[in-house]
């Protein structure tokens, strides 16, 4: 079924005025202070910490920060790991503050990692999907973005490293989907959008040009010790997207503007964590978002090794 939205006339796109109508209701709901610099500010002995943009919106100013794992060594292979894109999506900025404090110190062994959070601070405060300019970040990866959040994050990556091994996208999908975001995602593009079955339980996101079926299969077996995995629906999709495995779908991640899309790594995966679920709880959610990197990590270093034999 098809929700209408406050804002906007049916079948016409936003101009000026919607997209300042949507940007005046939008309000500060939690701190990035408090439950984000807070933490990254916790952690800077264990990292160095990076100050790699910021935005500066009327609501505020926003510092972009992020972890490089030390030492930096240009022989290790780097894996970029990102949280936050869509600020509103909690488990990602929180399982990547929980990764960096809990297990990257053994990984920095064998790699450089990158950790950027809380790629969207704004959409973090105000629990919200886009911008303030009504953007997408995560459909804004590409040249001369128009997201600052995103633009800040490739500045980042190409003035930190060559190449990418891996780059690993952390997720949510709420309920707030269907209720909220997808109905003005319709409004502002003036098009119409049906809602989908939001799934119950962890999924993957791979890209359909390099969809590393081996590596999202050993994620999902690690995640679904941790919490349950979504099942596909009767049409056998998650999102309105074929399954190519159990808990998994790929899309295409460059052409769409996706985050893992720009990095060229060699393996990429999102992350989608349900927290509406009622078999779960925030700190589950958390757990699952730590246990997909860490078990991707200890693939992609499988991997590795066995290539030098």
């Amino acid at each position: 079924m098809t929700q209408a939205y406050s804002i906007g006339t049916p079948g016409q796109s936003w101009g000026d005025k919607e997209k300042a109508l949507w940007r005046q209701n939008q309000q500060i709901k939690r701190s990035y202070h408090d439950e984000v610099v807070t933490k990254i500010n916790a952690l800077s002995s264990d990292f160095e910490v990076v100050q790699y943009g910021k935005l500066d919106y009327f609501e505020g100013q926003y510092p972009l920060f992020a972890f490089k794992s030390q030492p930096w060594c240009d022989a290790k292979p780097t894996v970029l790991v990102t949280g936050g894109v869509h600020g509103y999506e909690t488990s990602g900025v929180q399982g990547a503050l929980r990764f960096a404090a809990t297990q990257a110190k053994q990984y920095a062994k064998h790699f450089n990692l990158l950790i950027a959070p809380c790629v969207s601070p704004w959409g973090y405060e105000t629990i919200n999907r886009w911008n303030p300019l009504a953007l997408d970040p995560n459909r804004s990866f590409y040249p001369n973005s128009p997201a600052g959040e995103s633009a800040a994050l490739m500045s980042l990556v190409a003035n930190s490293t060559g190449t990418l091994t891996a780059h690993i996208d952390l997720h949510e999908t709420t309920e707030t989907d269907n209720s909220e975001f997808r109905p003005a995602l319709a409004a502002r593009d003036g098009t119409e959008h049906s809602n989908w079955d939001i799934p119950d339980g962890f999924y993957l996101v791979g890209d359909s040009e390099n969809p590393c079926d081996a590596m999202q299969q050993a994620i999902i077996e690690a995640v679904a010790k941790v919490t349950h995995i979504a099942p596909a629906d009767e049409q056998g999709r998650l999102i309105g997207a074929p399954t190519s495995q159990f808990g998994v779908i790929n899309y295409p991640t460059k052409s769409l503007g996706l985050c893992t899309g720009f990095s060229d790594a060699r393996f990429n995966t999102t992350t989608e964590v349900y927290p509406d679920s009622p078999q779960v709880d925030a700190e589950n959610c958390i757990l699952a978002q730590v246990e997909a990197v860490t078990s991707a990590l200890d693939f992609i270093l499988n991997q590795l090794k066995a290539g030098d034999e």
